[in-house]
């Protein structure tokens, strides 16, 4: 999965006390960089930062793990909260690091294939190291545990979706232009990390694991309660609930530590409007959307001949939202090649129930999942 842009903005936020810190696309991910000079990367929403032996004093504990496969090892930055370690982490960085290259000379030539062949050498020892550490310490990702509500195909399938847990903001407007979706954003983003990271505290949840931060969703309908697919270009006149599911031991305890804790380290951000939200959708009709947001109609237009070709109806009501997962980045990704889940509750259409003809009867519905 791409980082999002929300992330990679939060992270260099809390680096900027270090200098003038700027991001870059790199090969589908981003550099970052300090005072023009690149300190580290951030792949699937996680910082990584080049080692120095200063940053390995600085923060002996922190893991040396390749960003992707096949790259060096760099410091994975977990703890991104903390804004003066970061800070402070990121500037010795900067420091340390070598200055560009002068043009090599003929007699270095030799040396410098020695030192090749020892750094060669160095690496797959920390590689083979890695592999053995990681040996049933495997991060829980729900987008590839739970494949089937995040991975839909492009043609319309059913979900009996299950009960899980959220963080959660409501609210109303344009997301492209309302402040308030920006900071709802922003303070879940800061919420999950420092539950994530819940575990190097004093405060670790009863029933902890470890994970990758899930995606950004949206539960989404009009002030009237319903939801038109075909004016979904209209933003203005949506409400909005902003959610990013979180692991079951989640709790409103937990979550009450984790705006104290936010409060202490980031005080601008408010997170008091964030709430702890258990959702059930229960069984729901989705399909993946690939192409502008502004584009959806076509999608949802197809997702509603499927759902009442196969006897059922949407079913969209205060309790029931249509429901966008967004697994792109709109300002990294070409619009045409954007990812997002797509879903509508549905309900055995009654016109259908009383003939008994349901399609899904005959042949049997496709149920791309089942809770």
């Amino acid at each position: 999965m791409a980082s999002s842009l929300e992330f990679v903005r939060y992270a260099a936020e809390q680096m900027g006390a270090a200098g003038e810190i700027t991001y870059k696309k790199m090969f589908g991910e981003y550099g970052i960089y300090c005072n023009g000079k690149i300190v580290g990367l951030i792949c699937e929403n996680q910082l990584f930062i080049k080692i120095t032996e200063a940053g390995r004093r600085l923060c002996p504990d922190y893991e040396e793990v390749p960003p992707y496969q096949g790259s060096k090892p760099y410091l994975l930055v977990e703890d991104i909260d903390d804004r003066e370690l970061l800070a402070e982490l990121t500037a010795e960085t900067f420091r340390e690091l070598p200055v560009s290259k002068p043009g090599k000379k003929k007699g270095e030539k030799s040396r410098e294939k020695a030192d090749k062949a020892s750094r060669a050498e160095e690496k797959q020892s920390v590689q083979k190291q890695e592999k053995k550490g990681k040996a049933g310490m495997e991060k829980v990702d729900f987008k590839k545990r739970d494949k089937a509500l995040y991975q839909p195909g492009r043609n319309p399938e059913f979900a009996d979706v299950p009960e899980m847990v959220f963080l959660a903001v409501d609210g109303k407007g344009d997301p492209n232009t309302s402040a308030d979706y920006k900071n709802a954003v922003g303070a879940l983003y800061a919420l999950s990390y420092t539950i994530k990271m819940s575990k190097k505290s004093d405060s670790c949840p009863p029933g902890y694991f470890d994970y990758v931060v899930p995606p950004l969703e949206g539960l989404w309908h009009t002030e009237e309660g319903g939801f038109d697919g075909k004016m979904i270009t209209d933003k203005s006149k949506f409400c909005w609930i902003s959610l990013i599911r979180q692991p079951d031991f989640v709790t409103e305890e937990v979550l009450e530590w984790a705006k104290e804790v936010c409060l202490a380290k980031k005080p601008e951000t408010d997170t008091s409007n964030v709430r702890l939200l258990r959702y059930k959708e229960g069984m729901c009709a989705q399909v993946m959307h690939i192409g502008p947001y502004d584009d959806e109609p076509e999608t949802i237009e197809k997702l509603e001949r499927f759902i009442e070709a196969n006897g059922y109806e949407t079913e969209i009501n205060e309790t029931r939202r249509h429901h966008e997962i967004y697994l792109g980045d709109p300002r990294k990704t070409a619009p045409d090649k954007l990812k997002t889940v797509l879903r509508h509750p549905v309900r055995k259409s009654s016109r259908a129930a009383q003939t008994g003809r349901l399609k899904g009867e005959k042949n049997g519905i496709n149920i791309g999942y089942k809770g």
